[in-house]
């Protein structure tokens, strides 16, 4: 029997609730998102100064407080986030591992800049190895994972819905999007594929935000995802590695479309 229990039912949870009028405007540059979680997930409960530190600059770094190429001076940083120089260049040396920080030997650390061959070659990167982390989780999914992606699936419509009434911000949207597309790959069995992926979609994450509200390219990311969500419990490959590409390239569509001004130097 093709697919499991949820493929069977053909379960259209966009039916219940559907998709408020203008939230696929406002999300036009919306991409599918891979593995990892939201910059502050359940999981990444931070465990010394340090850490913290950590993901508290890496969240103001993929949301723009930090601009692309601005200098991070730990005197300053040390009073913003309250720790510590040793622990703040603790904290600023994983970012620089994440990609998200240079460092200029003596002359410290900056944030990392933005362009847009940088972001054609993430896309590039992030298409290949989601395409594969998304079959291998649909290979080895079972119940338990279908039921999981449906569950992540409404609780994301919940929140399109609770966006369009202004009652979340868009970091609300974010986590739920981040989740249901974690469930998606839920099943994937490498661990390597996640940590790569995740250190993509936190790049990608940069370059999407330029794109929120700017709307330049039409697109229905609900629908996208509604799309994404039964190929996968219909275990449809072939139609799932087309979605999976044509998501994350929509992102670059938009990105193309931008004038040269946005990419800060």
């Amino acid at each position: 029997m093709k697919g499991g229990l949820f493929a069977q039912l053909r379960v259209k949870l966009p039916a219940l609730i559907p998709p408020p009028p203008r939230f696929t405007r406002a999300l036009m540059s919306q991409d599918v998102s891979p593995h990892p979680a939201p910059l502050s997930p359940s999981n990444d409960t931070p465990k010394t100064l340090a850490e913290s530190a950590y993901l508290q600059l890496r969240q103001d770094i993929v949301t723009g407080k930090h601009a692309p190429g601005s200098k991070l001076r730990v005197e300053h940083l040390k009073a913003l986030y309250r720790v510590g120089a040793g622990t703040l260049r603790e904290a600023l040396l994983l970012l620089v591992t994440d990609a998200l920080v240079t460092v200029q030997g003596q002359r410290g650390f900056r944030v990392a800049p933005i362009s847009l061959d940088d972001f054609e070659d993430i896309t590039r990167v992030r298409t290949l190895l989601e395409t594969e982390a998304l079959l291998l989780s649909m290979q080895h999914g079972d119940d338990a994972w279908e039921s999981e992606a449906v569950a992540a699936f409404h609780r994301l419509t919940l929140v399109e819905a609770r966006l369009e009434q202004a009652d979340v911000g868009f970091d609300e949207w974010e986590t739920q999007n981040r989740a249901f597309h974690d469930s998606l790959l839920a099943a994937c069995p490498s661990l390597w594929l996640r940590h790569f992926l995740s250190m993509l979609y936190q790049q990608s994450e940069r370059y999407r935000r330029l794109v929120l509200f700017d709307a330049p390219v039409p697109r229905n990311v609900h629908a996208e995802h509604e799309a994404l969500l039964n190929a996968a419990l219909q275990r449809d490959t072939k139609t799932a590695r087309q979605l999976i590409t044509q998501h994350i390239q929509a992102t670059l569509t938009a990105i193309r479309s931008l004038p040269a001004s946005r990419f800060p130097t």
